[in-house]
């Protein structure tokens, strides 16, 4: 991984050579059967002829759904948000020293003002609103043409994720929701998301999208689900085990 570009390294003596080079930052990322992974930042750019002779370049999601299992999501997850955070903070944003890794922590720290920066993680809420054997699916602006899901959005500072929840449906579908229970979360590095999943339930109010965001939403049961998200995604698990708690 270079910079915020996703690839596989092919296993080549090419391959043995880019790694050989001075690395800009090495982080661990974790344990996957048995072997300890660590995220080696390198100097490279799109025109280096040995960069692109080692990696064929993956689409992150792609990468992620090509992910084995969990534990194996969890490593990418890791490395792209810390490969992403390590790129966009070069400088100190309180004196504008370039940042240097810090030697205990995984974090950036500034050698002038002694300023530390972790990697960012930015809360966000996404939620199945249930409606006896129905539940509410959307089409947001930025999806495939076909494609519908969960409803999501970020928590605003002083805010509770509860809170987030009844906000974020009144302001993308114009309904009232209550009896909000958390269910999982999921890290997702689009670009350096945490992923709180709930359910909630309907109580009023007919749904208007607000053809901004959401284009359109309606409610569907297990005979009329549209195209939905992979599996991999936390989305699809709320989906899917509302489903499968109606069939027992």
């Amino acid at each position: 991984m270079v910079g915020n570009e996703q690839g596989v390294l092919r296993c080549d003596e090419n391959t043995a050579k880019l790694l050989r080079r001075k690395s800009k930052a090495e982080y661990p990322v974790g344990e996957y059967k048995g072997i300890r992974y660590r995220l080696i930042l390198i100097e490279a750019n799109e025109s280096d002829d040995l960069l692109n002779e080692c990696v064929e370049r993956w689409g992150l999601r792609r990468l992620l759904a090509a992910a084995d299992d969990e534990e194996m999501y969890g490593l990418l997850s890791r490395a792209s948000q810390i490969a992403t955070w390590h790129a966009n903070h070069r400088f100190c944003p309180r004196c504008a020293t370039v940042l240097t890794p810090h030697k205990d922590d995984l974090a950036l720290e500034c050698v002038s003002c002694r300023l530390v920066q972790y990697p960012r993680i930015s809360p966000c809420i996404i939620v199945l609103v249930r409606n006896g054997e129905r539940c509410l699916l959307a089409h947001a602006a930025h999806f495939d043409e076909k494609r519908y899901s969960t409803l999501a959005g970020f928590i605003e500072a002083g805010e509770t994720a509860e809170a987030a929840v009844a906000r974020e449906v009144m302001e993308e579908v114009g309904i009232k929701v209550g009896n909000v229970t958390y269910h999982c979360s999921q890290s997702w590095p689009f670009p350096h998301s945490l992923m709180l999943g709930y359910f909630a339930d309907y109580e009023a109010g007919d749904i208007v999208p607000d053809g901004v965001e959401i284009l359109d939403a309606q409610w569907f049961d297990q005979n009329t689900l549209p195209s939905i998200p992979p599996s991999f995604t936390i989305a699809r698990k709320l989906i899917d085990h509302f489903f499968a708690e109606l069939a027992d």
